[in-house]
């Protein structure tokens, strides 16, 4: 049973209050435009506060992490921790005056073609009953992130392994596992870092090292990797840049390979444009790899009770499993375009036309029109833009990307102030010119029932 609502926005839906949804309206405040921002959760920055481990810290040095138009509190460590971060985020909001809508997921976002509107189908459970409500806007920004759900590969034997089996952002602590075999499979930056953890903790780690990853050093010649990179990279190429890297990296770590981390034929900052794959910055672990504490083992055959069978044909005694097997976008599940149903559409008229024998030329015409549909789509089909950064922050008919850069906090920054700058734009235009032909054509959706 729902109570159902319908509202008019007069700006942009928001859909995320992250570091990019908040980033977001901030820039929008700036700019005068109102906007609504729905979140799932119960609070800002859920990933943050409910699915990070307790050591966690930003990987990258502050100036690179803080959002527009509000730095860092200068008391704050070059690397905060997650609680300062978390700390941080909260005074943004409240600076800003952002208050999303929170206990609100979204179902559904439909552009709708004949009005050029977006309708956002959202429940609420924010009270005793669930409340069914359809945002109407012209704007639809979406910042739920390339880490909105985590991805749990499937193995054979797992459900029959009997110990603990967890995810990596459920993981808070190595307390609990004290004096334990673990099997953390992924050898990311989660991965090493469960994995020093587990070791703090006196646990006994084993990390599954299926394929190639680059280990680079957090800080070179007192500067951050990341730091130093991005400086070369205004005077060098970056495949100059890569081969830097990998010298320094030699020279600091040694050589990884002899320890099981075999490192990838690109370099890692052309394998992160190319891939998204982000090199691992070492804050400790390689050197409990070097001492033999966090073992490396290659990828899994098969678990049993109380044991996993590696592809090497080895069997390690394991009693509990964490899944560092990282994160990946949900918006297919809920973003629903003009294109992809004429799309889906034209597929079935071709199929039903090739059923019945029609010329080819025909054919080959509609898969053409299919095809151009999918290209101008925004997101491909695993949620993530299809242009590279810093282009994909843009699509038609209204719809914007914030925070699928992968190029963390700095990307979504950047992403925020080009859409808050593009939608600002378009909603000075339009509200001067059409304000009361909007509201006259659709005064039957404002009110509520």
């Amino acid at each position: 049973m729902f109570t159902r609502r319908c509202i008019w926005v007069n700006g942009p839906v928001i859909v995320g209050a992250g570091p990019s949804g908040l980033a977001v309206g901030a820039c929008l405040k700036n700019r005068g435009v109102p906007f609504v921002v729905l979140e799932r959760a119960d609070c800002i920055a859920s990933l943050w506060q409910k699915r990070t481990y307790d050591r966690l810290k930003l990987h990258l040095p502050k100036q690179f992490c803080q959002l527009p138009y509000f730095p860092f509190p200068d008391d704050f460590p070059e690397y905060p921790t997650k609680y300062q971060f978390i700390n941080y985020l909260e005074s943004y909001a409240k600076h800003f005056d952002i208050n999303p809508n929170f206990n609100e997921t979204v179902q559904s976002a439909k552009y709708d073609e004949t009005f050029g509107l977006w309708r956002v189908k959202t429940i609420s459970a924010s009270g005793l009953i669930p409340v069914e409500i359809e945002y109407i806007c012209r704007w639809l920004a979406v910042a739920t992130g390339e880490n909105a759900e985590k991805v749990v590969p499937e193995f054979e034997g797992l459900t029959d392994f009997g110990g603990p089996v967890a995810h990596a952002c459920d993981y808070k602590s190595g307390k609990s596992y004290c004096g334990e075999r673990v099997l953390v499979v992924g050898c990311g930056n989660s991965g090493m870092e469960v994995s020093l953890d587990l070791c703090n903790h006196n646990a006994k780690p084993s990390m599954v090292v299926r394929s190639s990853v680059h280990v680079l050093p957090r800080e070179v010649f007192g500067k951050s990797t990341f730091e130093f990179a991005v400086s070369m990279m205004k005077w060098l190429p970056l495949w100059l840049v890569d081969k830097l890297l990998l010298i320094f990296a030699y020279l600091i770590l040694g050589n990884t390979e002899k320890y099981g981390l075999k490192r990838p034929c690109l370099g890692p900052l052309e394998l992160k444009n190319t891939a998204g794959k982000t090199p691992v910055l070492d804050i400790g672990a390689l050197r409990k790899i070097k001492s033999g504490k966090i073992k490396i083992v290659p990828g899994i055959k098969k678990f049993s009770r109380g044991k996993v069978e590696l592809l090497n044909g080895q069997t390690l005694e394991i009693d509990s499993v964490i899944l560092a097997t990282g994160y990946r976008s949900n918006v297919p599940s809920w973003l629903k375009t003009y294109a992809i149903t004429c799309v889906r559409n034209l597929r079935t008229v071709v199929t039903t036309l090739q059923v019945l024998f029609l010329i080819y030329s025909k054919i080959k015409i509609l898969i053409n029109v299919c095809n151009y549909l999918q290209e101008n789509e925004l997101f491909s089909n695993d949620g993530v833009p299809k242009n590279p950064f810093p282009n994909g922050w843009k699509g038609s008919g209204g719809l914007y990307a914030v925070g699928f850069t992968r190029r963390g906090l700095s990307g979504a920054s950047l992403d925020a102030i080009s859409v808050a700058h593009d939608i600002a734009h378009a909603w000075k235009d339009e509200t001067k010119q059409t304000k009361k032909s909007f509201a006259a054509r659709h005064r039957r959706c404002i009110s509520h029932f």
